[in-house]
């Protein structure tokens, strides 16, 4: 009797395969851009001999930039009012720019002065990241508005996910394809040449939603409204973002386990080439390979549960399950360092995945969900404000982490120039940070998501009530 309903999708809200598929292929680039950035970091330290904090420094604040134009691009993509639509047109410009931009920042070349590359990367990298902007914010905020059901939004966001994990496959080999010795002679000339690929790659995949996509709320005609106007709204809907309780929960949850798992990634390659392999970088970077790509395989799997979970007990238990066995994971990989036997490393990795895989296929479902009770609230759809705050935090902690890490690499005590000789209290601190500080920060994201209060019941109240309201103004 008291068992909660469950409700089935209608026919009419299921999103069609081809725009399922256009929006994934987006979703790829997106991930692809992401994944690439991480992955290539570690050249600036390994090829080029920058101060690790120098290299801290660069990943944090194109990232800060990044974290403040994403709000002003929501705002301005839920604004527009085009024959196009309110996203596509800069979905198409943006990743034509963001594949422009990624080749012409890892164009370095060996023999010039850290102060030289310091601020070439820089420069090339925030406006890397502001194209990248222009290209995701309004992404992201199509996704959310694709369809108004409750469930088809996991199916949607879990099949995206799904898509978007390819990159998350090929991008531990990154690192190893920039030190194939058989085609470069060093680490900077092999990013030259993966940085070209990419930004093909980008550019062209990235283009597919603008073109096949169609968009529910496109908009009509609007009164200009002034610059003095706009910023007065932009600055209202801002603040009322953040006056929605569910939607913070899901913000500072999700900054917590992605940002803690980045910041705690960062020194699994040192570990794994210093620590397990002695410091042979191709040894080392051969085990990186294989980890993620395992965590990237068992991620496919993880993804398709989270979805299938989420659709039988609710998105919030499936948040505590999945999380939950990402913690066992880390602590598994603690256990699991082993000089004599490397690739038991392995064992942790399907794991691990268990958060990061699920966590933006049920949180990003749960932020469509919020927007619908935003419009219930202020009568306004605001997916890309929505969208850019959630967004916003991730970068604002990517940006910590980046800037965090790089001075905890140095309070390790890591030498590159020391090569194979790094000290017994190094190689302790790079293990420790890898698993503890995500291990962390996951557990205190459970605790939060407690108090999350948007039900699958609650969900579709607030849908048949913004219905109601639409057919009278209609």
């Amino acid at each position: 009797m008291n068992a909660p309903e469950h409700h089935v999708t209608a026919p009419e809200d299921r999103i069609r395969f081809g725009q399922k598929l256009a929006y994934g292929l987006g979703m790829l680039a997106n991930n692809v851009q992401a994944a690439a950035v991480g992955a290539m970091g570690i050249i600036l330290n390994l090829g080029l001999g920058m101060n690790p904090a120098l290299v801290g420094i660069l990943g944090s604040v194109p990232r800060f930039v990044d974290a403040l134009t994403d709000p002003v691009m929501g705002y301005v993509s839920d604004n527009t009012r085009s024959r196009y639509g309110r996203r596509r047109p800069y979905i198409f410009v943006g990743a034509i720019l963001a594949g422009l931009m990624f080749i012409i920042m890892w164009q370095l070349y060996p023999g010039r002065s850290q102060r030289f590359y310091f601020w070439l990367f820089m420069i090339t990298s925030n406006l890397f990241f502001v194209a990248y902007t222009i290209y995701v914010t309004p992404l992201i905020a199509l996704g959310y508005e694709l369809t108004p059901d409750y469930h088809e939004r996991t199916r949607l966001m879990g099949f995206s996910n799904f898509l978007g994990q390819f990159a998350w496959l090929a991008a531990p080999w990154f690192y190893r394809f920039t030190e194939w010795k058989r085609f470069f002679d060093n680490p900077v000339q092999g990013a030259r040449t993966l940085a070209i690929v990419i930004g093909i790659f980008i550019a062209v995949f990235g283009v597919i939603p603008a073109i096949f996509t169609r968009e529910r709320f496109s908009g009509g005609p609007k009164d200009r409204e002034g610059l003095w106007n706009n910023v007065k709204k932009f600055f209202l809907g801002f603040i009322v973002t953040w006056k929605s309780g569910p939607f913070i929960l899901l913000c500072f949850a999700t900054f917590l386990v992605f940002n803690g798992y980045m910041l705690g990634s960062t020194f699994t390659p040192y570990a794994m080439i210093y620590y397990v392999f002695g410091g042979n970088r191709e040894l080392g970077g051969t085990l990186m390979g294989w980890f993620g790509t395992l965590s990237s395989v068992c991620t496919f799997f993880i993804i398709m549960l989270t979805a299938w979970i989420s659709s039988k007990i609710g998105k919030r238990k499936t948040f505590f399950i999945m999380i939950s066995l990402s913690l066992v994971g880390f602590v598994l990989k603690w256990f699991c360092y082993n000089t004599e036997k490397p690739y038991l490393l392995l064992a942790s990795a399907p794991f691990i995945a268990c958060g990061i895989g699920s966590l933006f296929t049920v949180v990003g479902a749960m932020v469509a969900d919020v927007c619908d009770l935003d419009e219930l609230k202020t009568g306004e759809r605001r997916e890309g404000m929505y969208g850019a705050i959630y967004w916003w935090m991730v970068k604002i902690g990517m940006s910590a982490a980046m800037l965090i890490a790089g001075f905890l690499l140095n309070l390790t005590g890591f030498d590159v120039a020391l090569d194979t000789a790094q000290s017994e209290r190094t190689l302790l601190l790079l293990r420790a940070f890898d698993v503890g500080i995500p291990l962390l920060t996951s557990a205190i994201a459970i605790v939060l998501i407690m108090a999350y209060s948007i039900t699958e019941k609650r969900a579709y109240e607030i849908r048949a009530e913004l219905e109601k309201r639409r057919g009278k103004r209609a």
